[in-house]
């Protein structure tokens, strides 16, 4: 696969530590100017020093991306980093809550809702215009397995994951016509610090899929780079699933 030009710039959210961090390193390796965003500035210079310690560029910008304010502020600050333009989007931040529907808080419901899709909404409506006036851009959402499976505890978490798959589509129609290539991964059981929490329940879950395994978070990485590439040039609006088979069965 040929690298990004030099000129790219990568915007990654959530990449301070898990699969963002492994995205961010990866867009970096490319050759992309990679701007690495998050909530905790220690790991996100942590993620930002050791990109640059290999030779490649990269930028944090502490971010809050808990709904419209923080997509729009972080997109301005992105894009004043950049030099005026951001040519890959990746948005990858996202929050969990696990819980029964009787009872689930109010206040987990709206953070969901928030994070997973407000945030993604409103920084593609600040990014994604402008980069169809330039005639060429890729946007990659990270979504889930539990939009499309069913698991116990996690019905809204897996709703916001849905919706995201089908933003995905909307906007591979709406700016797809301008150059935008929009594109989404279906994570499966992944291996990262966020997830050590699971135990063995990802274990289990891991355990119903062909693969037999969880997955690496540069197994992850890997498919975001090549939907950012050219080699996906044909690639609008797809949900690809790299979850060891699981949607195969």
């Amino acid at each position: 696969m040929t690298d990004l030009k030099d000129q790219t710039t990568a915007l990654v959210t959530g990449s301070t530590s898990g699969i963002g961090a492994a995205i961010a390193h990866r867009l970096a390796n490319r050759h992309a100017h990679v701007l690495v965003c998050g909530r905790d500035r220690r790991r996100g210079d942590a993620v930002v020093d050791s990109i640059r310690a290999t030779g490649g560029r990269a930028d944090f910008i502490q971010s809050d991306l808990s709904g419209a304010a923080g997509a729009r502020e972080l997109a301005s600050t992105a894009v004043g980093l950049a030099g005026g333009r951001i040519d890959v989007l990746v948005n990858n931040a996202a929050t969990g809550a696990v819980g029964p529907t009787p009872g689930f808080p109010e206040e987990s419901f709206d953070t969901l809702i928030a994070t997973n899709l407000k945030a993604p909404f409103y920084l593609v409506s600040e990014l994604a215009p402008a980069m169809a006036a330039q005639g060429k851009g890729a946007i990659v959402n990270i979504s889930s397995i539990a939009g499309s499976v069913a698991l116990p505890g996690m019905s809204v978490y897996g709703a916001t994951k849905a919706a995201l798959v089908l933003l995905t589509k909307s906007w591979a129609a709406e700016f797809g016509p301008h150059g935008v290539r929009v594109n989404a991964v279906v994570v499966g059981p992944t291996r990262t610090p966020g997830s050590a929490e699971l135990g063995d329940a990802l274990d289990q879950l891991a355990s119903q899929a062909p693969a037999r395994r969880v997955a690496l978070a540069d197994e992850i990485a890997s498919a975001v780079d090549y939907l950012v590439s050219d080699s996906a040039g044909f690639i609008h609006g797809a949900a690809l699933p790299v979850d060891g088979g699981r949607m195969a069965v």
